[in-house]
C-alpha cells in the first residue's frame, strides 16, 4: 500500500463548481484517499482558479488557444502532469476533448462528471446548458448526472456512478442545471474520486 495519497490534478475551464465540490470533500474527509494536487485551466481568468487559489493549490493554465494544436495542448498538459507526480485526473468542466493518446496514458485514471444520465444527451455537442435544453426538448421526466471514465470517445467511458434528478413543471435550462448540479454532479464527484484514488492507494500502482 502507498504511504502517501493518490495525487489529483482537476481540470477545469470555467467557474469550478465542481472543483469546489472536490475541494469541500477533502476537507471534510470524505475524500481522503486522494490528494488535489494541481489544478489546470485551460483558459486564463477562469474563477476556478481563484477557489484553487484560496485553497492553497497549485494551479496552471494551459491556453487552449494558444497552442500549436492539440499534440502542443496535450503536450503542455503531460508536462504539468509529470512535474507534479499527479496518479489520476478528474475533468470538472472541461470543456476541451482529449485524444487517444492522451487518455491511454491514464486508463482508468481519468474521470468525467456528465450532466445527464448517460447514454441520454451525451456525446459529441452535448456539454453544458446544451445537455439540459435537450432534456427539456426531448420532455423527459428524469435526468440525472453520471461519472464516468474517460476514453478517446466522449462520454464513452465506463460508468462508475449515477444518481438520478426529477424535472419539474416550469424548469429553465438554467434552473434544471443548478438542481443537478446540487442534487448529483456535486455529491456523485467527489465520491467516484474517493473510488478510483482508494483503488490507486491499495493496489500501489
Amino acid at each position: 500500500m502507498l504511504s502517501n495519497r493518490a495525487r489529483i490534478a482537476v481540470f477545469v475551464s470555467g467557474g469550478g463548481t465542481n472543483l469546489q465540490a472536490l475541494i469541500d470533500a477533502e476537507k471534510s474527509g470524505l475524500l481522503h484517499s486522494g490528494q488535489i494536487a494541481l489544478v489546470v485551466a485551460s483558459r486564463p481568468g477562469v474563477y476556478a482558479l481563484e477557489r484553487a487559489k484560496a485553497a492553497g493549490i497549485p494551479a496552471a493554465v494551459v491556453d487552449r488557444t494558444a497552442c500549436a494544436g492539440q499534440a502542443d495542448f496535450e503536450a503542455r498538459l503531460l508536462a504539468l502532469l509529470d512535474e507534479h507526480a499527479i496518479d489520476m485526473i478528474v475533468l470538472a468542466g472541461f470543456m476541451s476533448i482529449l485524444s487517444a493518446d492522451f487518455t491511454a496514458r491514464y486508463p482508468k485514471r481519468i474521470l468525467n462528471v456528465h450532466p445527464s444520465l448517460i447514454p441520454s444527451f451525451c456525446g459529441k455537442g452535448f456539454y453544458g446548458l446544451k445537455v439540459h435544453e435537450a432534456a427539456l426538448q426531448y420532455g423527459v421526466k428524469v435526468t440525472g448526472a453520471t461519472v464516468h471514465f474517460v476514453n478517446e470517445i466522449p462520454d464513452g467511458g465506463q460508468i462508475l456512478l449515477q444518481k438520478a434528478v426529477e424535472i419539474l413543471p416550469g424548469d429553465t435550462p438554467e434552473v434544471l442545471q443548478r438542481r443537478v448540479m446540487e442534487q448529483a454532479e456535486w455529491i456523485l464527484l467527489p465520491r467516484a474520486t474517493e473510488l478510483v484514488a482508494r483503488e490507486i492507494t491499495e493496489k500501489g500502482v
